[in-house]
C-alpha cells in the first residue's frame, strides 16, 4: 500500500505489513535514526547514512510495521501491479481514512 499523507507522498514507498515479531533487520541496524511527526505515535526509521526509509511502527495499528519493499531482498515495489492509496490525509485514527486510490503499473512492451 501506499499513503498519501504529507510524508508519504513525498517518499513515495510501497510499504508491506508485517507482524512486530515479523521484522528483523539483516545489517546496519546501528545506523538506523527515528522520525516521529504530528501526533508523534507513528515511529518512522531511516538510514542514518544514505537517508532510505526502511520501515514504521504503524499509529494505525501499533502491532504492526509498514515495511518499504523496495529494502526487502529480491522485492521491488514494481513488482506489484496494483498498489493500495490508504487517505492518511484523513487518518483512520483520527475518524477518517481508508481507500482514496490505486496505484497501478503496466510494463511497457519491450522492457
Amino acid at each position: 500500500r501506499r499513503c498519501d499523507c504529507s510524508l508519504c507522498r513525498m517518499r513515495g514507498a510501497v510499504a508491506v505489513t508485517a507482524g512486530l515479531g515479523g521484522v528483523e533487520v539483516l545489517e546496519g541496524a546501528e545506523a538506523l535514526t527515528e522520525y516521529r511527526f504530528n501526533t508523534g505515535a507513528a515511529r518512522h526509521f531511516f538510514c542514518s547514512k544514505c537517508g532510505i526509509y526502511t520501515h514504521h511502527r504503524r499509529r494505525s495499528n501499533p502491532n504492526e510495521y509498514g515495511v518499504n519493499a523496495a529494502c526487502l531482498e529480491g522485492v521491488s515495489p514494481f513488482d506489484f501491479a496494483e498498489v493500495l492509496i490508504n487517505d492518511g490525509v484523513n487518518h483512520p485514527s483520527d475518524g477518517g481514512g481508508g481507500v482514496v486510490g490505486v496505484l497501478r503499473y503496466e510494463r511497457v512492451k519491450g522492457d
